[in-house]
């Protein structure tokens, strides 16, 4: 009786999530395509170097960085987002359809070849920081076709073309990589925006990380303490340099502000997508607003999650007291501030 119990539970999970299955294939044996391949030697990387991927959810947009032969990383290519789910904003609790925010590790025991969407790797959701709030979730993945409850879902083209990326640099040796979620890009012009969002403490606290990484260009080496991310920028003077770039972004952002830069919210229907497939949706909308998800775009996109949902793009709340929320006071500080549970 308890092992069916846990069963049932296990399938319930499964469900919650991104409901990664089995299915026997040799797609992830795929090579990495020619084109792709032109475009590491002309940036002086070979396959088998290691990768790092950043994710921003409002640009709906993937980065595979790769070490090139200097030994930084530099950026390989960018993929459009097909769909993610939820909210900006890190994921809290099971269910709740938020795809993570996060600085997570991805081992090869974390590749899925025989996922339920074409291929697949486990984000590692949650990691240290999130167990210290007690945010709960599973099978939180990046993976092929159109489809979200919490995952990042890229196309099969682009999750078999990025998977053979990693497998390659799994191949030659990195144990693990790095996948770096973030709400947005660490703009001066988002931070202002997004000022007076629940989230700003927890994404300034994100920002540290990338700074880090954009001044180095080498993988951040993370720990979590007292319920934050904790950056070991390694020595002294990269440790100034982040702290100059930390200044210099907090002064062009009170400078957007002094020019009557407005703080919003960006509310979702159910999350967002890269404006170049919304453009394959929008082409099959009805007048209503309805859309179909017909065999061309399921073609071109596989199946596509809540697709109404994703129609109008995110709505824009101002809060500056015109749409009658009262700005609060206005903190450029990066000091701790009480995360989110």
């Amino acid at each position: 009786m308890l092992k069916r119990i846990a069963l049932v539970a296990g399938l319930l999970l499964a469900l919650a999530a991104c409901q990664d299955g089995s299915q026997r294939s040799t797609r992830h044996l795929v090579p990495i395509p020619a084109s792709t391949m032109a475009l590491m030697e002309s940036k002086g990387m070979a396959r088998n170097d290691p990768i790092l991927i950043r994710s921003y959810k409002q640009e709906a947009e993937m980065e595979v960085w790769k070490r090139a032969s200097d030994g930084r990383y530099a950026l390989l290519k960018t993929y459009p987002i097909c769909r993610w789910s939820g909210q900006l904003g890190p994921k809290v609790r099971e269910g709740d359809r938020q795809a993570p925010e996060g600085f997570y590790t991805i081992t090869p025991a974390q590749m899925n070849p025989d996922s339920a969407y074409f291929l697949s790797f486990d984000t590692g959701f949650p990691n240290a920081y999130d167990r210290q709030l007690g945010r709960t979730g599973s099978l939180l993945m990046v993976h092929g076709s159109c489809s979200s409850s919490g995952c990042f879902a890229m196309t099969d083209q682009n999750i078999a073309e990025i998977y053979a990326i990693a497998r390659e640099a799994f191949a030659g040796g990195q144990r693990a990589f790095q996948f770096q979620s973030y709400p947005f890009r660490m703009t001066a012009r988002n931070l202002a925006e997004h000022r007076l969002d629940p989230n700003i403490g927890f994404w300034k606290n994100l920002k540290e990380g990338s700074d880090t990484f954009e001044v180095t260009h080498e993988e951040p080496r993370v720990a979590v303490a007292d319920a934050r991310y904790v950056f070991d920028p390694g020595d002294a003077a990269v440790a100034a340099a982040v702290a100059r770039k930390r200044q210099s972004d907090e002064q062009e952002v009170a400078a957007l502000v002094a020019q009557g830069v407005r703080p919003i919210r960006l509310v979702y229907d159910d999350g967002g997508q890269h404006e170049s497939f919304r453009k394959v949706l929008e082409a099959s909308a009805s007048a209503d607003g309805s859309v179909t998800v017909d065999a061309s775009v399921r073609s071109r996109l596989g199946d596509v999650s809540r697709p109404d949902a994703l129609a109008a793009g995110p709505h824009v709340i101002y809060l500056d007291g015109s749409s009658g929320a009262q700005p609060g006071p206005l903190n450029l500080s990066y000091a701790a501030q009480k995360p989110m549970r």
